[in-house]
């Protein structure tokens, strides 16, 4: 009703252009009564009559009389949508948070067991490979400092989990090392092995983990430089949507593109798993995107913008037509993304949303860190809650 009173709609033929309230965009609302439509975030997401949507319908009704006075009817019906609710296991839930941190040392031990150990030929005594994986990801996952930590660490010693205890100085250095990315990397896959069986639909996005350091910021509405902002770290990832399990990731500079990433995404994610649906926003709406799903034998629920054609033919026109003529159906699907946002949070609230280190590998190693704590806390929870039983040596060698 505010936007009906206030803000200026104009009507072009059948559709209305509706202003938004946050900013100053517009969106484009098709008023049907059968199949009303907007253009507008929250409909894309829910399929549910926005609150523009609305606004055109009051408009509609309003009736302006000859001596300029105005008469409203008010008779829109409102209707409350039914909230869907997912139950929750408490017990199972509840056993998988308390007893979590010795969980995720025993089976971030039995990761580490995988680790083929460098061979030395001359030089002082390494620390072991295993050891220093171990520590880096554990020190990540306990959010303090690595003089705090190191009471953990020598807790994970007396239970057995490491060789020998290194210094708190040793783990920033390790993480620091190019060698440790492909390392962390292979864990993150080998930790999603076990729900192979369970995750078949997956989502992508990206998302940035801030660092203590600075850059310069284009002030757009006074045209200067002298704006600082903090640096970031971009990590593009792909997570099934039912356990939020992280099959992919991908460390790029603070401004890459989005779209270009997913090919690479699936392709890593397919290795180990059967991907039958893949759900992205509009920024990985591309021909090439659209053909390296179908390539995989998978469905793509990408929505299209507003300037997009079917212009391009073949999935991409197929894909165009059945977005606008299937609404229903095609939100259906595409409300599945929404759990890749879940995955972030669930990543940036437990395990914080920057980073600590100062270098860009170091940044980039502490990132992946996180992702692989995050995955086997997922672990953790769907052992809880399905019985699920692990056994990364074995489910390795398989895939």
């Amino acid at each position: 009703m505010a936007i009906a009173a206030m803000c200026k709609l104009t009507q072009k033929g059948s559709i209305w252009l509706v202003p938004s309230q946050s900013g100053n965009r517009r969106y484009t609302v098709c008023p049907d009564p059968m199949n009303p439509h907007c253009t507008c975030p929250d409909h894309e997401e829910t399929g549910l009559r926005c609150k523009h949507i609305y606004a055109v319908q009051y408009v509609i009704q309003r009736e302006t009389h000859a001596d300029g006075s105005t008469t409203i009817t008010e008779r829109v019906t409102v209707t409350k949508a039914t909230r869907k609710t997912y139950p929750q296991d408490w017990a199972a839930y509840n056993a998988a948070q308390t007893n979590e941190k010795h969980e995720f040392q025993s089976l971030l031990f039995d990761l580490c067991q995988g680790i083929e150990e460098p061979e030395q030929q001359m030089g002082r005594p390494r620390l072991s490979l295993a050891d220093m994986v171990f520590a880096t990801t554990f020190k990540v996952y306990s959010t303090v400092s690595g003089r705090r930590f190191m009471s953990d660490l020598r807790d994970a010693y007396g239970r057995g989990y490491m060789t020998k205890v290194p210094h708190f100085n040793s783990i920033f250095n390790y993480l620091e090392k190019p060698d440790l990315t492909p390392i962390l990397l292979n864990l993150i896959q080998t930790s999603a092995l076990p729900l192979k069986a369970l995750e078949t639909n997956f989502a992508v996005d990206s998302t940035g983990f801030t660092t203590n350091r600075f850059v310069p910021w284009f002030d757009k509405k006074y045209r200067k430089w002298d704006k600082r902002e903090h640096d970031w770290v971009k990590a593009h990832m792909m997570c099934g949507v039912n356990t939020n399990i992280v099959t992919a990731i991908e460390i790029h500079e603070r401004d890459a593109q989005d779209s270009p990433v997913l090919p690479s995404l699936l392709d890593t994610t397919a290795k180990n798993f059967d991907v039958r649906e893949v759900m992205a926003d509009k920024a990985y709406g591309s021909v090439n995107n659209h053909k390296a799903i179908a390539t995989h034998g998978a469905t793509a629920y990408i929505p299209f913008k507003s300037n997009h054609t079917g212009k391009a033919g073949g999935l991409w026109e197929k894909a165009f037509h059945f977005f606008h003529l299937n609404r229903s159906e095609f939100l259906s699907h595409y409300h599945q993304r929404s759990n890749v946002e879940s995955t972030v949070m669930m990543i940036k609230s437990k395990f914080r949303d920057d980073v600590r280190s100062k270098t860009e590998t170091a940044m980039a190693n502490e990132v992946l860190c996180k992702i692989l704590c995050h995955n086997i806390c997922c672990l953790i929870q769907t052992v809880y809650e399905f019985g699920l039983d692990l056994n990364f040596e074995t489910r390795a060698k398989a895939a």
